[in-house]
């Protein structure tokens, strides 16, 4: 699980979002500076509901003993809570076991490398094995491209599997009797979100007022965009030695 990219102040800044990037020990943290606050504890239930989203919460009386052996056993970790929580609380990172376990949340908090072995988990069924819904949400984050090969010819020198990898791709090889189907994924950039222009940004004549620092931000936008297009990989970009693989292989059977 990789780590949060944005710091928090207080778990009041918990979302849905930014929920998956924090672990335990980084919850109990804020969480015990938070309970310091008389305020807080109006907040404390609508907090919880949040942290459920990535944690598992279990409410227990510490006067029981079978509750107090099963959470403070070391695999939970326990809020103190304030006086108006009559039980203990104690949380717990859900773990993405699964494949059918990804969100468009928690899919962003994990690496190329995780998500592969998630799909090397889902019956060793490859790429096409995965509903769409799925789908959807891996590459809602991530790139995937894939390729079917001999498995004699998948590791050909120069070859799809190679520029992959030293492209930055995680690569999965899934066997499908004697060809091999590569799996490939790599994260994407965050994407910036669009700017809303006001009405009073526009002069009477309706021509956009300059916008001190504006122009140099455009620059390094085209810049940006020059460098996407000058990265783009596609099928037809270069030939590679597996490109007629698949008809030699059948002339010959």
């Amino acid at each position: 699980m990789q780590k949060k990219d944005t710091y928090l102040e207080s778990t009041l800044d918990l979302n849905s979002g930014n929920v998956w990037g924090i672990d335990e020990s980084e919850l109990l943290e804020l969480w015990k500076q938070d309970i310091k606050d008389e305020d807080f504890v109006a907040s404390e239930d609508k907090v919880l509901n949040v942290i459920r989203l990535s944690f598992d919460v279990y409410h227990f009386d510490e006067s029981d003993e079978r509750d107090r052996i099963r959470y403070t056993n070391g695999d939970y970790t326990i809020l103190p809570v304030s006086e108006k929580q009559k039980t203990s609380v104690a949380v717990r990172k859900k773990k993405i076991r699964q494949i059918t376990d990804l969100s468009y949340e928690n899919i962003k908090h994990i690496s190329a490398a995780e998500l592969l072995q998630l799909i090397d988990r889902n019956f060793g069924g490859g790429w096409d094995s995965i509903s769409l819904s799925i789908k959807d949400i891996i590459e809602s984050t991530f790139d995937i491209s894939t390729t079917t090969l001999p498995a004699s010819r998948i590791h050909a020198p120069g070859g799809t599997l190679e520029r992959k990898v030293a492209d930055g791709y995680d690569v999965l090889e899934v066997a499908k009797g004697t060809w091999i189907e590569a799996i490939f994924a790599k994260k994407r950039e965050p994407m910036e979100k669009l700017r809303f222009i006001s009405e009073n940004e526009y002069d009477e004549d309706g021509n956009r007022k300059v916008i001190e620092d504006e122009e140099d931000e455009d620059e390094r936008e085209r810049e940006h965009d020059d460098d996407d297009t000058a990265n783009d990989d596609t099928f037809y970009e270069s030939y590679t030695p597996e490109a007629d693989i698949k008809d030699d292989e059948l002339a010959d059977e």
